[in-house]
C-alpha cells in the first residue's frame, strides 16, 4: 500500500521550541538526551507532523507539549529496560513509546505490532529515517492473531478500548516477561480483577496518568 505524503517543512521556530523543551524538561523525567539523540528525536517529531494530518497519529499539540507528553513520557521506560532488552509494542501507532527509546538507547531492539496498515507504513518510514530498521520488525496485524513474540518486555500506550483489550493482552504476553503499560487509574480495577500484582509510577507533570509495571512469570 502506497501513501503519497506531502512534504512539510516545519517552521524553524517550532522545531527549535521542540528541541528546547526536550532539553529543559528532561531532568523532570530523570532521562538524558545526547546531541545525536536530540537530532534524531527532532527528525522523528518532524515526520510525525508530516504524516499526522492524514493518519491522525497523535492529537494536535504544541511542540513543547509533544516533547513532554510524548517523547519524555516514552523515555520513562528506559529505567526498566536492562542492556540488550527486546520490546514488543502493542498498537504502536505513532511509534510511542518505543521509537524514542530505540533512538536514545543503541542496545535495544523491538517488534512493533500495528493492525492499521497505513500506520504500519508510517512506522517503517519513521524507523528508516532515524536509522533503526536493523533492530526492529513491524507487523501489520492484531496481536490477538499472532503467537507471542520472543521479547522480555511488552508495552502499550494509547490503545483504543484498552480496559477491554487488557485481559487478552495479559494472557497473550510471553512468559516470563514484564509489561510496561501507560494508562489512567481506571486500569487498576482490571488488574485487581485479574489477580495481578503491579507497581505504579505517577507520570511527571500529571495527576492521573501512570506507568504500570506488571511481572508475568507464570
Amino acid at each position: 500500500m502506497e501513501i503519497n505524503q506531502p512534504q512539510i517543512n516545519l517552521p524553524a521556530k517550532q522545531v527549535a521550541e521542540f528541541a528546547a523543551a526536550l532539553q529543559a524538561n528532561a531532568p523532570d523525567y530523570d532521562v538524558g538526551v545526547s546531541e545525536e539523540a536530540l537530532q534524531r528525536l527532532t527528525a522523528y517529531y518532524q515526520i510525525i507532523n508530516t504524516w499526522n494530518p492524514r493518519l491522525h497519529l497523535v492529537a494536535p499539540c504544541s511542540a513543547a507539549e509533544f516533547a513532554r507528553r510524548h517523547i519524555l513520557e516514552s523515555l520513562l521506560l528506559l529505567r526498566h529496560l536492562p542492556t540488550g532488552a527486546r520490546i514488543v509494542d502493542i498498537g504502536s501507532g505513532a511509534g510511542l513509546p518505543t521509537i524514542p527509546c530505540l533512538i536514545t538507547r543503541e542496545d535495544l531492539s523491538a517488534v512493533l505490532i500495528e493492525s492499521a496498515k497505513r500506520k504500519a507504513i508510517f512506522l517503517r518510514e519513521a524507523l528508516a529515517l532515524v536509522g533503526k530498521t536493523g533492530v526492529t520488525e513491524v507487523i501489520a496485524q492484531r496481536f490477538q492473531d499472532l503467537a507471542p513474540s520472543a521479547a522480555q518486555f511488552v508495552t502499550a500506550r494509547a490503545v483504543e478500548r484498552f480496559a477491554q483489550i487488557l485481559p487478552r493482552l495479559i494472557d497473550w504476553a510471553p512468559r516470563p516477561s514484564t509489561l510496561l503499560l501507560f494508562g489512567g487509574s481506571e486500569l487498576t480495577g482490571t488488574f485487581k480483577a485479574l489477580g495481578l500484582r503491579y507497581e505504579e509510577m505517577l507520570i511527571p507533570n500529571s495527576e492521573r496518568r501512570f506507568l504500570y509495571i506488571i511481572q508475568r512469570d507464570e
